[in-house]
């Protein structure tokens, strides 16, 4: 299983606009062969940070979700948002138990 955790910073005043370019993004990655999870996360203390958090079944399911076209429109729209900052690591993860 491949995990991708991280963050994207954007001003707080444009995530109204950029809430239903999420929503896409987030629907159409959710629909994806081997997307285990997707996620994004307004930050309670910063409004302007989004936590990301992905899960995927393998490196083919991710190579094939980032030739998407919901992908292409989502780095399309980074600019016109203000999404600057960019802090995604790439794990790869056993299988996981409850706790």
């Amino acid at each position: 299983m491949l995990l991708i955790i991280g963050t994207i910073r954007m001003p707080a005043e444009r995530l109204a606009e950029a809430r239903p370019v999420m929503e896409r993004m987030i629907s159409a990655s959710r629909a994806e062969p081997g997307c285990l999870a997707y996620s994004y996360a307004q930050d309670v203390l910063d409004a302007g940070l989004i936590h990301v958090s992905e899960a995927w079944s393998d490196r083919a399911a991710l190579d094939a979700h980032f030739k998407s076209a919901h992908i292409a429109e989502w780095r399309a729209r980074w600019s016109d948002l203000g999404i600057g900052e960019r802090n995604l690591l790439l794990h790869e993860a056993g299988e996981g138990a409850p706790i």
